[in-house]
């Protein structure tokens, strides 16, 4: 999983530079919510990469951080390029997992999560 978020950070944060050069070429659209957003998760993937060896709660932070960022990023590309949203709900259940995913990597830092003991 570590190569996983690895490799997901470096998509993510090459993702948040596209948002950010979009956002300058047009006021429209979602791309300056979209784009910090990205490129704050990029580094949370990247430290999530070595984190995940040691910590099997961070490997599951990851993946509901990746899911609420899916659903919730998701949603508001559909919004701009397709004019719906992508399901109904989908940026609040996204915007929910991303709280609820970085909740789980705060509570790495409790030993008692770690179950590779």
């Amino acid at each position: 999983m570590n190569r996983v978020f690895a490799g997901l950070g470096g998509l993510f944060g090459a993702a948040g530079i596209a948002a950010y050069a979009a956002a300058a070429h047009s006021t429209d659209g979602h791309m300056t919510t979209i784009a910090p957003i990205l490129f704050i998760h990029s580094p949370a993937f990247l430290a999530l990469s070595v984190l995940s060896r040691i910590n099997r709660a961070a490997c599951f932070g990851g993946l509901v951080l990746l899911l609420g960022l899916l659903f919730f990023i998701g949603d508001l590309v559909s919004r701009d390029y397709a004019g719906d949203r992508l399901f109904a709900f989908a940026a609040p259940l996204g915007g929910t997992l991303l709280i609820l995913g970085w909740l789980v990597v705060a509570a790495t830092a409790f030993r008692a999560l770690d179950y590779r003991k």
